[in-house]
């Protein structure tokens, strides 16, 4: 009897393997992260490690590296939690054909984040950047059998591909306002930048990059969407990785663009929309991966606010939140994921009293959702009031920050008890699954160390924290030494007091959770779904006109294809030399007069090619246009040429002789087509015109000086036409040689071929 199970099934056809290497992308992160750890004690006496070699000297692009505070405590997030996900892949997917694929591109997407967050040059971080981009496209589609699975990832390209084309723009503008495309560089140019008549400009572009890239309202809605993605994928990406890719391009260019009205203002309004409505909607999802998905879109929001904050204390509390975040966060998804696995479900209203079969996950999830929550003695308790402290230190509106602040921290609390109580206790419930049970050990053992570094930073903050990374970090952004003290107790002060009020509102819409809900549901209530149907317009309304011009331009008749693609080309010749774009060329008419002649008879021929109805007189003029143009190859003494092009030109002549003569005789009466023949005019003008204008310029003689002095003694040969054919440019020769033996069997095909009846290819 045959089991139907897919699981059964992949069980079954998953290759034997060697016993372990499935665990060998967990060992490479976790030795990448010791190596990167090394660097700690240096960077914490405030040195910045610089490293770089010429990748494009002419344009001045370098592979360049720099680890300071900010780069190396990325570094140490993606491949210290990376090795953590990989390790939980590796038992999640145990059995599974596809794990090889998914290890290989979850490594992909660690290189690509690597090299973003440690690239010291702007075209070196874009080209990683584009690498998160198309390695994280693959990953959310990678149940790709699945249409949502499909259309979630092409939503997250489309989203962040946009932004990044955006960002492209702003750093080519920022390297030619500065005259580098080194970042460090650029940190120390922030006055010249910032009275540039191009900062709003690049600005503008980098927010798009930054925006689309970190979720920000109103491209936030393809980050919960994204959620198709495998368990492990989404703790990776949405905790520590790309989505944190955005706020950190923020962070690093903070020195270079950061303090000036439009910055603080767009960043503090943005981040706190963000934060709250993210807030508000998590509490509507009921699925445990959504509502993590929600509150990670509001954790993007409050570092981008903080980071517009314009003050150094709320740089501080970016810098803390980033690593409070990344470590709860990158928990309790693989432990929802365990609850996936094990319990059968991610319904909050589907998982009761899982406690007492799975007292391990229990304990576990508790911890991870106490530090998202803020409680002490937990990390997320002082990033939490480093956040308060931060709110009430914006100068622009400390209020409205420290409220949105308060709001969206209690929203946090409410969705930490569902998250971490709903599930395991209260009255047991059959589980969707039988037996539900604690996870191997592959699948607790990292959560398990992120929920307890978690509690560990919260008790020894500076001597394990503050002045080994956050300062670093903060001192990265501010661009300046920036002194820091973590600590667990700060006395009685309003922050504390936000926190308490935090907590009984985040307990009193804990118990509300269910009417909360109701209400949301029924009001459509945050607006997310708005922005989302506006991306569905926009991709709906490119796809009708894309239609349309197909239509109209793609019509199926090859002339008037060529008529569109004549017409704009003489347009771009002429267009340029009538503005003065282009220089009218300097004629001159110092040319014998043989010369002349053979001009004339080119001229005259291809004029009857065009006006004669006879067959063999237009094949006859074809062949006399060859000739002249061999001829003066011949006089300009390029004797090879002239012997190639007329052996050429009598076979063409055969050819065509051989195609038309079978065709039957041209009918009289026929009208002239003027509007072909005036096109026809204008782009040969102009393209005679052109050519003169190029030809009466400097050429410059480089690289004619090269060739004529490398032929003879490095490609050994005289014949400097034939060496640059068949040695200097021997792959372009091959190439067109392809083309041509491509085209000779695709005509032999077609002519051979016969029709078929009643047949369908």
């Amino acid at each position: 009897m045959t089991d139907p199970s897919p699981a059964a099934h992949q069980a079954r056809s998953a290759p034997p393997g060697i016993p372990g290497l499935r665990f060998l992308p967990a060992l490479v992160a976790a030795l990448a992260a010791a190596w990167f750890l090394g660097f700690v004690p240096a960077v914490a006496r405030g040195e910045v490690l610089t490293w770089a070699v010429p990748w494009v000297p002419g344009l001045g692009i370098e592979l360049a590296v720099l680890i300071d505070g900010l780069a190396l405590a990325f570094a140490l997030m993606i491949t210290g939690i990376g090795a953590g996900v990989f390790l939980y892949t590796a038992s999640y997917f145990k059995g599974d054909p596809r794990l090889t694929r998914l290890q290989a591109l979850l490594m992909l997407f660690a290189v690509s984040m690597l090299g973003l967050v440690l690239a010291d040059d702007a075209i070196t971080l874009f080209v990683f950047w584009e690498g998160t981009t198309v390695t994280s496209f693959l990953l959310i589609g990678f149940d790709h059998a699945k249409k949502e699975a499909r259309d979630k990832a092409l939503q997250a390209l489309l989203v962040t591909g946009l932004g990044g084309l955006a960002l492209l723009a702003g750093l080519l503008l920022l390297g030619l306002e500065t005259g580098t495309f080194r970042l460090s560089e650029m940190a120390l140019m922030g006055d010249v930048l910032r009275a540039s008549d191009l900062y709003l400009g690049i600005l503008v572009l980098v927010l798009l990059g930054a925006f689309t890239k970190s979720a920000q309202f109103p491209f936030h809605f393809w980050l919960p969407n994204a959620m198709a993605a495998p368990t492990p994928v989404s703790a990776y990406l949405h905790s520590a990785t790309m989505v944190k890719a955005g706020v950190y391009l923020l962070a690093r260019l903070s020195p270079a663009l950061g303090g000036t009205e439009v910055w603080i203002w767009t960043l503090t309004l943005v981040g706190a929309v963000t934060m709250l409505l993210a807030s508000v909607w998590a509490l509507r999802q009921t699925d445990l991966k959504l509502m993590l998905a929600y509150t990670t879109v509001m954790a993007l929001g409050a570092l981008v606010m903080f980071l517009g904050g314009g003050h150094p204390a709320a740089v501080k509390a970016a810098a803390t939140f980033l690593i409070v975040h990344a470590l709860y966060k990158a928990s309790l998804f693989l432990l929802v994921g365990v609850l996936d696995k094990k319990a059968g479900s991610r319904e909050v209203d589907a998982l009761r009293g899982l406690a007492g079969a799975m007292p391990l996950t229990a304990t576990l999830t508790a911890l991870a959702a106490l530090s998202m929550a803020g409680f002490p003695p937990f990390l997320g308790f002082i990033g939490k009031e480093l956040k308060y402290e931060g709110a009430l230190a914006v100068a622009s509106e400390p209020v409205f920050v420290a409220g949105a602040a308060v709001l969206a921290n209690a929203l946090m609390v409410a969705c930490a008890g569902l998250v971490a109580v709903r599930p395991f206790v209260g009255r047991t419930r059959r589980a969707p699954k039988d037996r539900p049970a604690d996870p191997p050990v592959g699948m607790w053992l990292p959560p398990a160390v992120l929920a307890v570094l978690g509690l560990a930073f919260g008790v020894f903050p500076d001597l394990l924290l503050g002045r080994t990374l956050i300062e670093p970090i903060a001192t990265a952004i501010l661009g300046e030494p920036f002194a820091l003290t973590l600590k667990l107790w700060h006395g009685i002060n309003l922050p504390l007091l936000l926190s308490l009020l935090t907590f009984a509102l985040g307990l009193t819409l804990y118990l509300l959770a269910p009417r909360v809900r109701r209400a949301l549901a029924g009001a459509e209530a945050g607006g997310l779904p708005a922005a989302e149907g506006g991306y569905d317009a926009a991709l709906s309304a490119t796809k009708g006109v894309a239609a349309w011009q197909t239509r109209v331009i793609q019509g199926g008749r090859i002339t008037v294809y060529l008529r569109v693609t004549f017409a704009l080309l003489a347009l771009l010749i002429w267009g340029a030399v009538l503005t003065g774009t282009g220089p009218w060329p300097a004629f001159d008419i110092d040319v014998p007069l043989l010369h002349w002649a053979i001009v004339g008879l080119i001229a005259v021929s291809a004029v009857a090619i065009v006006l004669t109805r006879s067959r063999l007189a237009a094949i006859c003029a074809l062949g006399a246009v060859g000739a002249g143009v061999a001829i003066l190859f011949v006089l300009y003494g390029a004797i090879d040429v002239a012997m190639t092009q007329l052996l050429i030109e009598i076979l063409v002549v055969v050819f065509i002789a051989i195609a038309l003569l079978r065709l039957p005789r041209i009918p009289a009466g026929l009208p002239r087509r003027w509007g072909d023949a005036a096109l026809a005019a204008a782009l040969g003008l102009g393209v005679a015109v052109a050519l003169v204008a190029v030809l009466g310029g400097d050429l410059g003689r480089e690289l004619t000086a090269y060739f004529e002095a490398n032929s003879a003694p490095e490609a050994l040969g005289r014949n400097i036409v034939n060496v640059i054919l068949v040695d200097f440019r021997a792959l372009d020769t091959l190439g067109e040689i392809a083309v041509v033996v491509i085209a000779a069997v695709a005509a032999i095909a077609a002519l051979t071929a016969r029709r078929t009846k009643g047949r369908r290819p």
